[in-house]
């Protein structure tokens, strides 16, 4: 049985359609890359995944999550699924998280919302250990302080994998991680890439990762697809798709990555 199961998806407003006929499926424990240009319809397709599309969207299609219909759900019903079944990490940490409130907390607060949940009785120096383990997990140095930092305090770099340890904290079945290294430099992308790629290994949980960058969903995905315009354009094992990719554009971006890879010369 498929976590992760859409079908004919179409998003549109404004008499303009953003997203048409996207379908695609993921196990248990499949780490599935989502990639295409700007525009292309990839990080709506993650919003329309966990019910979170602004207002003034038309859905149609189907979009089960872990066995529970998406479209059209009730607000309610969409809170018992985030989380639980998907946690996302998104592009820029520092929207994300909220800047009046010390990190330490905010990792508590889904550990919190999940012992409640499962109808446990939250015992507050236990949920401390567990916020102090979710930041050992990231890596991050420093957890004394960090814990008692607000966001703007701590780096790029920092943020994100508090933004991953909250993620953590829900204990997903689906982890969606939609353009998680984009704001950052190379070297913390390499970091947070290995990171996610063997977190997301340690616990089980399925993967999807939304990127323009090829070698970055190469680094951390079995398979692919290839959004253009809204539409599919090519779909398969993801060093099938870029070692030959069939579609026109797709090869235009396996070929604008290797112009770039040999631009930057052997010091990369």
């Amino acid at each position: 049985m498929s976590l992760l199961d859409i079908r004919g998806l179409t998003l549109s407003t404004g008499g303009q359609t953003l997203v048409s006929d996207v379908s695609f499926s993921i196990a248990p424990g499949e780490r599935l890359g989502l990639i295409g240009e700007s525009g292309s319809g990839k990080s709506l397709t993650a919003l329309a995944t966990i019910g979170l599309l602004p207002r003034g969207f038309r859905v149609q299609g189907s979009i089960k999550l872990d066995g529970h219909e998406v479209v059209g759900a009730t607000e309610s019903a969409m809170i018992a699924l985030r989380g639980a079944a998907a946690a996302t990490v998104f592009q820029e940490p520092l929207t994300a998280l909220n800047p009046l409130m010390k990190v330490g907390r905010q990792v508590a607060e889904p550990v919190i919302r999940r012992h409640r949940r499962a109808g446990e009785t939250v015992d507050r120096a236990a949920v401390a250990r567990e916020v102090r383990s979710l930041l050992e997990r990231v890596s991050l140095p420093d957890i004394d302080r960090i814990v008692k930092s607000y966001p703007y305090e701590i780096s790029g770099g920092q943020r994100q994998r508090v933004a991953i340890a909250m993620a953590l904290a829900c204990r997903p079945k689906l982890l969606i991680a939609d353009e998680p290294t984009t704001a950052l430099d190379v070297t913390t992308q390499v970091e947070i890439l290995d990171l996610l790629s063997g977190l997301v290994r340690e616990d089980g949980m399925a993967l999807l990762f939304i990127s323009h960058d090829l070698p970055v969903v190469a680094r951390v995905t079995e398979n692919v697809i290839v959004l253009r315009r809204g539409e599919v354009i090519e779909r398969g094992q993801v060093h099938a798709v870029f070692d030959a990719p069939k579609h026109e554009y797709t090869r235009s971006l396996v070929d604008a990555a290797t112009a770039f890879d040999k631009a930057l010369g052997p010091s990369r």
